[in-house]
This record gives structure tokens, sequence and C-alpha cells, in this order.
């Protein structure tokens, strides 16, 4: 399932797809696998009016979830990586974040609360691209050297 999964991701124009386990938008507690490729932008955001919790958990591959304040700078940062024993983190409601996939076929498995309205899931930050911008890609590679972390 995951393979699968994986080979539609990177087939995907946005190098990136979900597999729901939960039943509806309207479910309390939404499950999903997220399979993304590292050419893939996850614009920063929080989740707010609502507030909503997410936990991710790394199955295969390595992610880099990073935290940020209200002016785009970082201020936290984990790389998730099963074979070194890092599997998930846990984001708050109301914190900036993003998620940087680092290698093909990366997976995570997620779990946030719900329901889901599209109209006010989530806020995106001004201060970074917006998802399909040219300089989304460039954006994620900034990110990456200043935390230290090396795009294989």
């Amino acid at each position: 399932m995951i393979h699968n999964l994986s080979l539609k991701a990177s087939e995907s124009n946005r190098r990136r797809l979900n597999y729901n386990f939960h039943q509806s938008d309207a479910d309390t507690m939404h499950r999903m696998l997220n399979a993304m490729e590292p050419d893939t932008y996850i614009q920063p955001h929080k989740h707010e009016l609502p507030d909503k919790a997410e936990a991710f958990f790394c199955l295969r591959g390595r992610i880099a979830v990073i935290e940020y304040d209200d002016n785009g700078t970082v201020v936290d940062h984990v790389l998730l990586d099963p074979l070194n024993g890092n599997f998930g983190c846990e984001i708050p409601p109301r914190r900036w974040h993003s998620i940087i996939c680092l290698d093909p076929g990366s997976v995570a498995y997620e779990v946030k609360d719900g329901p889901y309205n599209v109209l006010e899931d989530k806020q995106f930050a001004a201060w970074a691209p917006v998802e399909g911008e040219p300089q989304a890609l460039d954006f994620n590679q900034k990110i990456l050297s200043e935390i230290g972390i090396l795009n294989k």
C-alpha cells in the first residue's frame, strides 16, 4: 500500500498524495498517509480558529518538520528518520510549521484534529511563497540550509 501510494505521489503534479483512513471531512479525528517527494512544497501554515493539533510519524524516508515564529524565523525543527529512531512529533495549535521531504518515497502517518473545512483549516504564512510559485522550492532549500540539513 505504501509503495503504491508513493508511486502515485511521484507521478502527481503536486508531488505528494494522501490516503485517508477517516471516513469523512466531518470526522473529529483525521488519520492519513502522506506520501511525498523532495520536490514538493508545503507552504508554512498554522491551524487556529478553530485550534487543531497534529502529529506526524515518519514511516519511510526522511522528513524535516520546521516551526517558525510570526515573522518566519525558524524557532525549532526535528528530522524525522525512522532508521535513526526519530519517528514522530506533534505540532500544537497556533504554531507556524511546514514539512520538507528529504528522501524520495517518504511517507508519513498524520493524525490531526477534525473536522476539515477548507475555508478555515489553515492560515497560510504571508512571509512564504504560495504553493506553485517558482520560488517555493528555493524557500525549502533556504530553510534546510539555515537548519544545517543537506538534502540528498
